[in-house]
């Protein structure tokens, strides 16, 4: 887990990252959070990743799976109101939020969210294969290197070694049960009730991100009708690694103007 900025402030930026890799994933943007608007930021790895030991064979791996996860984790932390920044897998968050709409206070959408009229790529059909989907899993890194390079090309080296060594059975097993348990449309759902409560929001996507399309990022405002959406012209599905920089800037941008007022005068509780 990463955490920095003031611990005991029930209100927090709180990061979910996606696959494959971990919560480290977001290191740089905890530290900046932290140092450059003096707030709470936590960061931590998903059942299946990195050092996470939740889960197991009989967890379900599941997006409703997932959320009761964060929400454990946030209960545990004492975080009661969440600024969630999400990537990927993460966007399991949204339907954290859902559940929990006082706790939940505003989000950046990084390259995920509510994907409306999305067919799963290539990877993902794979593994809902039947049969193929288990070779998949137990082929190990075969081709890793070669499905994420045709993918995204932008991702440093130093960051593929860390994600290819990282990708053990567990974390292939997580993806397996994952993909099974998430038809691409299953997030469709949480559109009435996120449009709704029309929460600040910052969408920031890679234009040259061929898993999730560009297009998907106007489509966040289904859910979110009062989002920001920040297209980086030169970056894939990983903006967050492949320019921390360029990323940090607009995701810090947005917590200061959104949610810097309500983090820097205490927790949601405290002002009521």
């Amino acid at each position: 887990m990463l955490e920095a900025g003031p611990s005991g402030s029930e209100e927090a930026v709180v990061f979910l990252h996606g696959v494959p890799g971990s919560a480290d994933a977001w290191r740089p943007l905890v530290s900046a959070v932290a140092a450059e608007l003096g707030v709470r930021a936590v960061a931590f790895d998903l059942p299946g990743f990195g050092q996470c030991t939740a889960g197991g064979p009989d967890w379900a791996y599941s997006p409703s799976a997932y959320a009761s996860f964060v929400d454990s984790v946030l209960t545990e932390l004492g975080v009661e109101r969440a600024h969630l920044v999400m990537h990927d897998l993460g966007g399991v968050g949204l339907v954290w939020a859902v559940a929990h709409p006082d706790a939940f206070a505003s989000a950046v959408i990084v390259d995920t969210g509510v994907l409306v009229d999305y067919r799963w790529h290539a990877v993902a059909r794979l593994f809902r294969t039947p049969v193929l989907g288990r070779v998949a899993e137990r082929a190990g890194r075969l081709g890793m290197r070669q499905v994420l390079r045709f993918y995204d090309r932008r991702v440093p080296a130093s960051v593929l070694d860390e994600w290819i060594a990282a990708y053990d059975r567990e974390a292939r097993r997580a993806l397996l049960r994952f993909y099974r348990a998430t038809p691409a449309s299953s997030y469709e759902v949480l559109v009435p009730a996120l449009a709704a409560m029309d929460r600040p929001a910052l969408v920031v996507w890679g234009r040259h991100d061929r898993f999730v399309p560009v297009e998907q990022a106007e489509r966040q405002r289904l859910s979110f009708p009062s989002a920001e959406v920040v297209v980086l012209p030169d970056l894939g599905h990983y903006p967050h690694v492949e320019d921390p920089a360029a990323v940090t800037e607009v995701v810090l941008g947005f917590v200061r103007d959104k949610a810097g007022v309500a983090l820097a005068h205490g927790t949601h509780s405290q002002s009521d």
